[in-house]
């Protein structure tokens, strides 16, 4: 059931009406440099970077997402956030093949990089060596205590990726409430929000950060991307016979047809839209009381809005990477289960 582009399957015209679609000033060098990046740390192979970077529209996504980000910043953002697309290949790929002993090498490797990049930036794998380097990067531009927190969202990241490799391993479809719980995970929610604070430029403290309007607004977002993601992939994974997408959940465990499944994501997915809009003047209300508690208030009020600002910004920028982005476009592959932008055609062992 694969989407043609515009499919009334995946469109949401909440979005094209009510999201203004924005892309960061340094947008089209950002392109370059990340494109440069995944050839010279090995990330992809020069062909694959040659023939398909462009197409899959990976600077498109954070370009729209981390606004006001400093150009160094955003550039190691970029590179993490083309970095997790190739992680998450390389897992894809990885249980295809049966490549247990490699992958749980490699999460090893992963979780020792996180709590030491300076000592794995030379690493023999790339995908190590490469998280290293855009660890190093982010962490110049971020105090301590936010690089404690980052990590300590990350770690059960890797973790969450090993569960997956299980369930797919074995063929486990898990519930949909374990599959909600676990996506969570796997589409590194608190990660993407942690990264709205060095593009404001400044920590929020734990109290402003944790405040119940502050969090539904950002989980609104990240949970709008991981179903609209699993909308846009579902064609894929049915063709790959894959057990780790919300639709596969509704059809195994609430009895649901693809089609149905499909309309239920869409509808949740609209649900997160409608959360957000709810929530945003709660969190616009908590920035101008902020504001009004000193000098140090106004400073976070203005982090405040600038998150809320790139919150919101989130919708249009997820919602149109996926329209555009070739790593969807399913219906122009020859084996819909196999992307052709995965460097990986012997799955040697």
């Amino acid at each position: 059931m694969p989407w043609p582009v515009g499919s009334p399957a995946v469109a949401l015209s909440s979005i094209e009406a009510g999201f203004s679609r924005r892309l960061h000033p340094y947008w089209p060098t950002l392109q370059v440099r990340t494109r440069t990046w995944l050839r010279e740390r090995q990330v992809m192979s020069p062909s694959i970077v040659e023939r398909f970077a462009d197409d899959l529209r990976y600077t498109d996504l954070v370009a729209g997402y981390y606004l006001g980000a400093s150009n160094e910043l955003l550039s190691a953002i970029a590179d993490f956030s083309a970095w997790f697309f190739a992680w998450d290949d390389r897992h894809d790929r990885d249980v295809v093949h049966g490549r247990l002993g490699a992958w749980r090498k490699l999460c090893a490797a992963l979780h020792a990089v996180l709590d030491d990049p300076d000592h794995h930036r030379e690493h023999a794998d790339p995908l190590v060596s490469a998280l290293a380097d855009c660890l190093i990067r982010v962490r110049s531009h971020v105090a301590d205590t936010w690089s404690l927190r980052f990590t300590g969202h990350f770690h059960p990241v890797v973790d969450a990726y090993d569960r997956e490799f299980h369930n797919r391993a074995h063929h486990a479809v898990p519930t949909v409430a374990q599959y909600v719980e676990l996506r969570r995970l796997t589409f590194a929610h608190e990660l993407w929000i942690d990264l709205l604070e060095p593009t404001a430029g400044s920590e929020l403290p734990a109290y402003l950060r944790d405040d119940a309007a502050f969090r539904r607004a950002a989980m609104a977002t990240q949970d709008f991307a991981a179903w609209y993601n699993d909308l846009c992939s579902l064609p894929k994974e049915l063709a790959g016979d894959e057990v780790h997408n919300l639709a596969i959940s509704l059809i195994c465990h609430e009895g649901m047809s693809p089609g149905q499944a499909a309309a239920e994501v869409h509808r949740r997915v609209s649900e997160c839209v409608e959360t957000f809009l709810e929530t945003e003047p709660a969190v616009m209300a908590l920035a101008d009381h902020t504001a009004r508690t000193g000098t140090e208030g106004v400073r976070y009020a203005a982090t405040i809005r600038s998150c809320l600002f790139n919150m919101r910004n989130w919708f249009s920028s997820v919602y149109w990477f996926h329209q555009e982005s070739g790593r969807y476009r399913t219906q122009a592959w020859d084996d819909r289960s196999a992307p052709p932008y995965i460097d990986d055609p012997e799955g040697r062992s």
